[in-house]
C-alpha cells in the first residue's frame, strides 16, 4: 500500500505546532523594559512551583533532576557528593557543576498580550521571596484573585558585573480584574500549560549516560 501523503502532512503539521508551542510557552522580561503581568490562580492554591535542574551537563539544555524532583537515583548528584567527600578546593569547585539548581515557575498572562494565552515565567530565589512577601502582605492579599487581584510591574536590569538581568517586581497600586469577560477568563485559564510537562525530564539511566558523555 502506498504512503498516504495527506496523513504524513497532517503528522508534520502536528509536530511543527507542538514544537512551536513549547518554544513559545516560556516568557521572560526583556532587559530594561517595563512589563505588566498577572500571576494566574492555581487549582492547588500554590501558583509558585519549585523545580530543580541540571544545567551544565547537556548540550541540549537543562533537565529536571531525578533525585530532587522525583526521589529517584541521579548519577549527577551522586558524582557531586563523591567530589565533596574528597574535601579539596578543586573537587568542591568542580562539584558545583553537577549540583542541581533551584528554579521557580508561575503561569502568567502578559498584559497587552492576553490573546496569546497563558505563559510560563521562570525566576530565581530572590524573585520568589519577593512574590511570597507580597502574597503574605495583608495590603495585597491574594494577588492571583480573578476579580480583585493585583497586576505586577516587572523591570529586569543587569548591574555591572552581573551575568543575568535581575527583575524588580512591584505590585500595581490598584486591584484589577483578570479579564474583561467570563469567556476571556475561560480562554486564558484553559490555555494554562501543565508545569509538570513543559520541562525536560530524563530517566536515571539517561542522566547516567549524559554524565558519562560529559566526563
Amino acid at each position: 500500500m502506498a504512503i498516504d501523503v495527506s496523513k504524513m502532512q497532517a503528522k508534520l503539521k502536528a509536530l511543527t505546532e507542538k514544537t512551536s508551542k513549547k518554544a513559545t510557552v516560556f516568557w521572560s522580561p526583556k532587559e530594561g523594559v517595563t512589563h505588566n503581568i498577572r500571576v494566574l490562580p492555581s487549582p492547588d492554591g500554590d501558583p509558585f512551583k519549585e523545580y530543580w535542574f541540571h544545567y551544565e551537563l547537556s548540550k541540549t539544555g537543562g533537565f529536571l533532576c531525578p533525585k530532587k524532583n522525583f526521589g529517584e537515583q541521579c548519577a549527577a548528584c551522586d558524582f557531586a557528593s563523591k567530589l565533596y567527600k574528597e574535601k579539596t578546593e578543586e573537587s568542591a569547585k568542580m562539584a558545583k557543576k553537577f549540583n542541581p539548581r533551584q528554579r521557580f515557575f508561575s503561569a502568567i498572562v502578559v498584559r497587552g498580550e492576553e490573546s496569546e494565552g497563558a505563559k510560563v515565567w521562570g525566576y530565581g530565589k530572590n524573585a520568589y521571596q519577593d512574590l511570597i512577601g507580597y502574597v503574605l502582605n495583608p495590603d495585597y492579599e491574594d494577588i492571583t484573585d480573578a476579580s480583585g487581584g493585583r497586576d505586577l510591574s516587572i523591570v529586569a536590569n543587569k548591574a555591572k558585573g552581573q551575568t543575568y538581568a535581575v527583575p524588580k517586581i512591584t505590585p500595581r497600586v490598584k486591584s484589577t480584574k483578570l479579564c474583561d469577560s467570563e469567556q476571556q477568563c475561560k480562554e486564558i485559564m484553559d490555555s494554562v500549560p501543565d508545569l509538570n510537562t513543559v520541562h525536560t525530564r530524563k530517566t536515571s539511566q539517561e542522566v547516567m549516560s549524559i554524565l558519562d558523555e560529559y566526563l
